[in-house]
């Protein structure tokens, strides 16, 4: 199966939570799965370490399945019919 999603493309979410949103692909991971800047955020805690002395929390953006996302050409061009 061709993965048509590539790296600093924009895609828009079809389906879950995040439905509807746009953003550029960050990265695409072994396993189906892509990350999107500004989707699916997560809070994950970091602990105190010499780079960062404070600690605390960080959002960042969690993996969702290549098939839940469309290329954004692609998503606008079916809107259009």
């Amino acid at each position: 199966m061709a993965q048509a999603i590539k790296r600093e493309q924009e895609v828009v979410v079809i389906s879950g939570a995040h439905k509807g949103k746009r953003g550029k692909v960050l990265s695409v991971n072994p396993g189906q799965r892509v990350l999107v800047e500004g989707v699916n955020l997560i809070t994950k805690y970091e602990r105190k370490t010499q780079e960062n002395p404070e600690g605390g929390s960080v959002e960042r953006e969690a993996p969702i399945h290549y098939s839940n996302v469309m290329s954004a050409e692609k998503f606008d061009a079916k809107k259009k019919k």
